[in-house]
């Protein structure tokens, strides 16, 4: 899918679309992407600070929907796990960048050759307009060859 097209779609995917999440930049490549998260009054918390399941959800699909991208329908490719570690109160702002590099991609592609799966961790930072961090998030990915591919 051509990478306007489908920033375009994720912007008005109705999870993103309402939380606040916005898919400001992606490479015609796939292989780097910046979200934005406004602070709204449907995504604030309690004490007015960006609520924890949209900082969580802003980077939720990016890395497997890159990785699967670049892998083609040769390959299942999944969320396996996430984590995220809450830094300091959201305010504003923040956004999350992704950056996947051909040697990720050319190993994913080797360990799963043979049909086996591979399960590698992405991390990546959610941060202010000041660039300090606010969450850390770790997801794993599931990858694996199909069957007769």
């Amino acid at each position: 899918m051509h990478h306007r097209l489908f920033r375009h779609g994720i912007n008005l995917w109705p999870p993103f679309l309402f939380a606040g999440v916005h898919l400001t930049e992606l490479s015609a490549d796939y292989t780097r992407a910046r979200v934005e998260l406004r602070l709204r009054p449907w995504n604030r918390n309690y004490v007015g600070t960006h609520f924890g399941g949209s900082l969580f959800a802003m980077t939720d699909p990016f890395w497997m929907l890159m990785v699967l991208h670049h892998l083609g329908r040769d390959h299942v490719v999944w969320d396996k796990a996430g984590e995220i570690e809450f830094v300091k109160p959201g305010r504003g702002v923040v956004r999350a960048d992704f950056a996947l590099d051909a040697a990720t991609l050319d190993a994913l592609r080797t360990g799963a050759a043979g049909g086996a799966k591979v399960l590698r961790w992405f991390e990546n930072d959610v941060v202010d307009a000041d660039g300090d961090v606010v969450a850390r998030v770790r997801k794993q990915l599931y990858v694996r060859r199909k069957p007769g591919r």
